[in-house]
């Protein structure tokens, strides 16, 4: 509430702030409330010579926390208890076990003493947070006389001058370990530890105002030297003049930085961090940057900032008993975090004095953690529920997915994404034609390699660098493949080739070929760089590759014509159903087996990564198998059910008498897997003759689909939607669109650092005020140079005709 604090309902055990608890009580007649208010006593550390504690009071809330270290040994807890009794407003301090019954004594411990979302999810979740080191504190620096300079640095054992780390007890400049990502070494300083025993190094290159990369060799990982500037300085290093270089170079004579996490989070550029509403950062709870980066681009679209917080006092007013499970309460919490201003304010001079008599230089700490969030919108899914990195595109159609499920309102925001796709399928034989519409919300852009602009140079570059590897020296300065965009557009546009296509015409197969078109334009554009591919190995791999994105886009050339004059349509007959002879007969595409075992995996379980998955290629399949290799059956042979227990798609579609209609369990799982409901995916694969890859375009074809008459799923909905009441019917006439021009702006991009989606980092960049600004998880600053060609996904609006 203003005041600080919590109060929570006795009798459902949920939190409210004051400005909803009087609604709360008007609406469920419950009166009895535990107001819990905590104040900090927040100290100054020992090692500065202590301080008198000072008392304030912390806003607790029931989902959005700021990101400040409250764990920290800085800080100490003081909590208050009182019990609420409603309509008079009664207070009673707790402990009080004279005046109150047993019962509500009983209750008022249990609540106390309960885990919240927060730290139900804490065990479960693990964060890259560096600790103290050990011997920080007690290190002892020699009085050699050693001096570093700012510039010039060489391993003291050899000739390398990259990879160079900084012995914090003796002064030595030693080379680090080799890796074949370039930040190779021979291992010296690893030598000088064990010959002295010297714990700590620093590495040189990193060292800014705001502190340095040091490792501990005792400890044996990356951690954090709270004196780090006192140690610097007792080798003549003054870490408030040092600005980050590597390989001994000044800001003057550094060459460009060609890494692409150096360029894409604007490392070395001294950005200047935004506060205010729109400009707070997010906390990463352990591998969720892909989250953090795709709402901050959602919630910076007006049509999400209107349906979520601009409903806020309605979605609160009939949000259910249990908030935690309602979509549309979560997004309006998470969004008025992000656009109040509340937990993205400046710090105060008097902190910023404390922070430098501390020799703490560490920025403002601002933000919101969306743990409760999360923990929302994952739930079910065997991805996003884990603490693995994953794909942005993959989670924002999954939002997506949520946001067309609970409507709010009469708007349903996700309407500016969606757009219709004109697939023409043509058989090369008959020449005849087919044309069918989908519904999309992404346009995913292939990346032409062949057509990149700087091919000479990229020869050149693979050929130094597999010298440079053979003979274990530094890389050579990276070369990125250069991309015209007007070459991947050409490739979007360009007919690809219909496997396995049987022409109605022939009533045979033949070859086919499939263009697609846009039906209609979106209000916002998003385009996804298809960068993940994989090798000639099979594995996976990332395009490490430059695009010169537009600002300005014009795709309507792309738009849908129809059947044009002198085009003749394919017959509307369906394919010959083909029952087998033999029910148990596994058909299995053993070339696909074979490439999936080829990489490392157990036999049996790329068979039924190909089975399930329905010899889609290895591509799907290794999908499946990353979803599925932590089962216990995984490795387990395939087994199929009996030709009774699960009928054939064939079978089914002829409704053969005696054998179940159901879709084969398999597939469903599948479906299930990626985040839909159950109900859902037994639809799509009815309506799709059992056919996964259709069943998946069926399911976002069909938003809203009828529901079957289950009585236990209508009262699951009922639950999970208390927001009935506000909803907007969906018509029957299909889905809803927003035709336009096809003329669009960028005003946004997310990027991803690595080599796959499965590992790696997601920034933001999104333009706000005329400006570009980087949302870096918690870390808001302006932009200086958005790498605007080194993109991932990119958001467009329509420019207005």
């Amino acid at each position: 509430d203003s005041e600080g604090g919590l109060y929570v309902c006795m009798n459902t055990f949920l939190g409210f702030g004051r400005e909803h608890i009087e609604r709360h009580y008007r609406k469920t007649g419950q009166c009895v409330y535990l107001h819990l208010k905590r104040h900090v006593v927040e100290k100054v550390p020992g090692a500065s010579g202590g301080a008198l504690p000072k008392r304030r009071n912390a806003k607790l809330f029931l989902d959005l926390e700021t990101s400040s270290d409250l764990n920290s040994d800085d800080f100490e807890y003081e909590d208050e208890a009182k019990l609420i009794i409603f309509p008079d407003h009664y207070e009673i301090s707790l402990p009080n076990i004279e005046e109150l019954p047993a019962l509500v004594t009983i209750a008022c411990d249990a609540l106390l003493s309960a885990k919240s979302p927060y730290r139900k999810q804490e065990s479960d979740s693990w964060e890259e947070e560096l600790q103290a080191s050990k011997h920080a504190k007690t290190l002892v620096q020699l009085d050699n006389g050693v001096r570093i300079p700012p510039s010039g640095w060489k391993c003291s054992k050899c000739d390398l001058r990259e990879n160079l780390w900084l012995n914090l007890t003796d002064g030595s400049v030693l080379c680090g370990k080799w890796f074949f990502d370039g930040s190779g070494g021979n291992g010296h300083a690893m030598e000088h530890y064990k010959e002295t025993g010297y714990p700590l190094a620093v590495k040189l290159g990193t060292i800014t105002p705001d502190g340095a990369d040091v490792y501990s060799f005792d400890e044996e990982e990356p951690v954090l030297d709270p004196h780090i500037a006192k140690h610097l300085a007792h080798f003549g290093i003054d870490m408030l003049q040092m600005p980050v270089t590597e390989n001994g170079l000044r800001d003057n004579d550094i060459k460009p930085r060609v890494s692409e996490w150096e360029v894409i989070q604007e490392a070395g550029m001294k950005l200047k961090p935004m506060y205010g509403p729109g400009y707070t950062g997010m906390k990463n709870l352990g591998n969720s940057c892909y989250l953090n980066a795709v709402m901050q681009a959602i919630f910076s679209i007006p049509e999400f900032q209107r349906a979520y917080v601009g409903n806020l006092p309605r979605i609160f007013d009939y949000s259910p008993l249990d908030p935690t499970q309602d979509f549309n309460t979560q997004m309006a919490k998470l969004g008025h975090g992000l656009l109040s201003g509340q937990y993205s304010k400046p710090p105060m001079k008097s902190e910023l004095i404390e922070q430098v008599m501390k020799e703490e230089h560490k920025p403002q700490h601002n933000g919101i953690s969306p743990r409760m969030f999360k923990a929302f919108i994952s739930k079910g899914h065997p991805e996003f529920s884990s603490n693995r990195q994953q794909d942005a595109q993959e989670f924002f159609l999954h939002l997506i997915n949520l946001v067309e499920r609970n409507p709010v309102g009469s708007e349903n925001p996700s309407d500016v994404f969606r757009f219709l796709v004109e697939e023409r399928t043509q058989c090369c034989q008959s020449r005849k034609v087919r044309y069918t519409d989908r519904v999309d919300y992404i346009m995913q852009l292939p990346v032409a390699m062949e057509a990149a602009t700087n091919k000479d140079e990229l020869i050149a570059y693979e050929l130094k660098r597999r010298e440079a590897e053979a003979a274990r020296r530094p890389l050579p300065e990276l070369v990125r493949a250069k991309i015209p965009f007007s070459a991947c557009l050409q490739a979007f546009s360009e007919p690809s080739n219909v496997e396995d296509f049987w022409s109605s015409a022939l009533q045979a197969k033949s070859a086919g070929v499939k263009t697609s078109r846009f039906a209609s334009f979106p209000e916002y554009l998003v385009v996804q760089i298809k960068k993940f591919t994989f090798g000639l190995d099979w594995i996976p791999k990332k395009l490490d590759v430059s695009i010169d994105m537009p600002d300005f886009l014009d795709i309507s050339h792309l738009r849908a014509r129809g059947l044009q004059p002198g085009e003749e349509e394919l017959p509307d007959i369906a394919p010959p159903i083909v029952i087998p002879d033999d029910p148990k007969a596994l058909d299995i595409d053993e070339s696909s087996v074979m490439q999936l075992a080829e990489m490392g995996f157990p036999l049996e379980a790329c068979r039924k990564a190909v089975y399930y998955t329905g010899n889609l290629g290895a591509e799907v399949a290794f999908n499946w198998i990353i979803a599925h290799m932590e089962e216990p059956d995984f490795a387990e042979p395939l087994f199929i059910p009996a030709f009774g227990e699960v009928a054939s798609s064939g079978a089914a579609a002829l409704g053969a008498v005696g054998l179940d209609n159901q879709p084969p369990e398999e597939m469903v799982a599948i479906i299930i897997s990626m985040g839909f409901q159950r109900n859902l995916a037994i639809q799509a694969l009815k309506a799709t003759n059992n056919n996964l890859e259709r069943a998946l375009e069926w399911i976002f074809s069909h938003p809203d689909p009828e529901e079957e008459s289950d009585p236990a799923l209508d009262t699951m909905d009922m639950e999970n939607n208390a927001n009935a009441n506000i909803l907007a019917e969906t018509g029957s006439e299909g889905p809803r669109i927003r035709d336009g021009p096809g003329r669009y702006e960028l005003f946004g991009f997310i990027s991803h650092m690595g080599t796959s989606t499965m590992s790696g980092h997601y920034v933001c960049h999104l333009r706000k005020e005329g400006r570009w600004v980087i949302y870096n998880d918690l870390r808001v600053c302006a932009s200086e140079r958005p790498p605007k060609d080194l993109g991932y996904i990119y958001f467009y609006h329509r420019i207005p005709s």
